[in-house]
Formats: C-alpha cells, sequence, structure tokens
C-alpha cells in the first residue's frame, strides 16, 4: 500500500473487525503489488504461469495461467480482472491521457529512492511505445494481451478499489458509522453516530496533512485526491512529481496542483482525481461532470475551482489562510 492506513469504527467496539481489514489489505497487496514477486499483477506482468494452478479456486488464485496452452491470453483472478477492466474503460474514455499500461515508465521513476533522480531520457523514450494499453482486451476473466511488452501498473486505483471492499466488508458486519482512510483515499461509511456528517478535509498542497484549504460536509461517500505534492522530488530546481504523461514519459505539467473527487465509489474517485489531472483544468472539470461526480481543482495560484452544482450539492467551508 505504501501509505499509512487509518480504519476508525464509531458504531462498534469489536476490534476484531480492524484486524479483518487489515487483513484484507495484506490480501490484496497480494494481487495488486506491482512490485511483490508474489503478486498476481507481478506474475501477469512478468508472463509467469504455473498450469498446476489451473484447478485454483477464486479464493485461493494468485497465480495467473495461460488459457488452453495460447501465450496471450491468461486466466486472472475476479479481482484482477475487475480492476484492470475499470483501468480500461478509464483509459479509452480518457484517450490515453490516463493509462494502466504505464509499468515500463512509473517502473523507471523511483520517488521513493533515498536520492530520487529523474530517468535518463534514453530510457523513457525507449520504453514510451511500450505504454499502451491498445489491443487488451477483457473476457470475464480471461485477459488477451497483445504483445509480450505489455505490463499494468493499477498504482492509481488499487486504494480505491480495496477501500470499498472494505466498506462492503464492514456494512455487512453491520457497521453504520466508520472512516476508511488509506492515505488520503478517504470513504466515509454513513455519518457520525449522532447524524451529523463527517468532516473531510482538502489538503493544502505542500503542506502538513493536517493543514487544509477548504472543509467539506461529507456522509457515505469518498473523497480522493491527487497532486503533485504527494510523491515529488527536486533535481536542478525543476520539481518532479509521480503523475506522469505515458505520452511523454514525463510529469504532467499544466499548471494545477491537485484534483479531489467526491463520487459514491472510492475506485471512481481514485481513477477520477488521476485522470482529471492529466485532462488539465478545463477538460479535467467537464470529464468529472460527464462522469456525474463532484471535484475541485487546486491551481498553482492555489485558487479552488469548482464542478457545477459542487456548492449546491455539497457543503463546503473555505479555511482562511
Amino acid at each position: 500500500m505504501n501509505t499509512a492506513i487509518q480504519i476508525t469504527i464509531y458504531d462498534s467496539q469489536d476490534k476484531s473487525l480492524l484486524d479483518d481489514c487489515l487483513a484484507l489489505c495484506d490480501r490484496y497487496e497480494l494481487i495488486f503489488s506491482r512490485t511483490n514477486e508474489n503478486s498476481e499483477l507481478y506474475k501477469l506482468n512478468h508472463r509467469i504461469s504455473d498450469s498446476a494452478v489451473s484447478n485454483q479456486t477464486i479464493e485461493t488464485q494468485t497465480t495467473p495461467y495461460q488459457v488452453n496452452g495460447t501465450t496471450n491470453t491468461w486466466h486472472i483472478s475476479e479481482y484482477l480482472a475487475a480492476l484492470l477492466s475499470q483501468g480500461l474503460s478509464i483509459t479509452r474514455e480518457s484517450d490515453g491521457a490516463f493509462d494502466i499500461a504505464i509499468a515500463p515508465l512509473t517502473s523507471l521513476w523511483d520517488f521513493t529512492a533515498e536520492d530520487p533522480k529523474a530517468p535518463d531520457d534514453a530510457d523513457i523514450q525507449k520504453v514510451l511505445p511500450l505504454c499502451s494499453s491498445d489491443g487488451v482486451t477483457i473476457d470475464g476473466q480471461d485477459i488477451t494481451l497483445p504483445s509480450d511488452d505489455i505490463q499494468f501498473d493499477v498504482g492509481a486505483i488499487a486504494k480505491g478499489y480495496i477501500a470499498d471492499r472494505l466498506k462492503d466488508f464492514l456494512v455487512k458486519k453491520g457497521v453504520n458509522s466508520a472512516i476508511i482512510n488509506l492515505g488520503g483515499n478517504v470513504l466515509c461509511i454513513g455519518s457520525k453516530p449522532d447524524g451529523t456528517p463527517f468532516k473531510v478535509g482538502i489538503q493544502k498542497p505542500f503542506a502538513d496533512r493536517n493543514e487544509t484549504e477548504a472543509v467539506m460536509d461529507i456522509t457515505g461517500k469518498s473523497v480522493v485526491s491527487s497532486g503533485i505534492y504527494e510523491r515529488c522530488f527536486k533535481q536542478n530546481g525543476k520539481l518532479y512529481h509521480h503523475i506522469l504523461n505515458p505520452k511523454t514519459g514525463y510529469p504532467y505539467d499544466n499548471s494545477l496542483i491537485s484534483v479531489t473527487i467526491i463520487s459514491d465509489q472510492s475506485v471512481d474517485g481514485d481513477a477520477l482525481s488521476t485522470t482529471c489531472f492529466a485532462l488539465g483544468l478545463e477538460d479535467g472539470l467537464k470529464f468529472a461532470e460527464k462522469k456525474g461526480v463532484q471535484a475541485v481543482f487546486i491551481t498553482e495560484d492555489y485558487e479552488l475551482h469548482y464542478t457545477d452544482g459542487f456548492q449546491d450539492e455539497i457543503n463546503v467551508t473555505d479555511v482562511e489562510s
């Protein structure tokens, strides 16, 4: 997950629910991680197949396997299939501004290194032609890959998907008031025990996590932010951040600092916060409105820009500087 996980349950004292939630996080990590050599996604990306696993149940599958001995069609778990399908849908709707087949590029950029540096341009140009999901198809749990070079990175959507599954689990266990926070992916279950909305802040970029630009009243919805301040470094006076353009190989530079999406499903907010950032202010606002979610964009002058009807639907209070 590479982030702090905080789950707060207000209407139950059953601490085993928290243990179960963390166990679920570990389970999904073993499916979606790009770097864990034991994860299902890693094995799919590196075409690691084992015919012995073809009899796995959905609940235990952690290794994809080739279908009928073919080299380009793989059977994957229902969870990975669901997430990749979601990612492919947004990839195509955004005309590739967001593309889950960006792993060859993200593998070059290490924002967690002790002394991070921009990759050599020659290396970036070499992998750019590989960063496209054109031709990828998913039929049920079977995924067909048109090239041996295609590799997926679901980092921009996995936390949202996992948050939704945690919410499903807690609601099934009778929880009606809780907050799931997966490092900036906030998902509310219901409202506070007294019936009032939760207060969720929009983080002030480049400031401490407790500093906010605005505070929203949220009941039963997801709040997800993507910004240039999350994972970044400076080199020769230039800021490099983790939201990469699959067409250029470099971070997007479009005068945006962050995008926050308010949606019913956290996976939608996760995908759309990155996608709308990639599209820029004008097209991003239009895309969010087209998708039926509310959004707030922060530009480099620290101005807040809202989708049409945002303040009619969501009570928001600007925080004075």
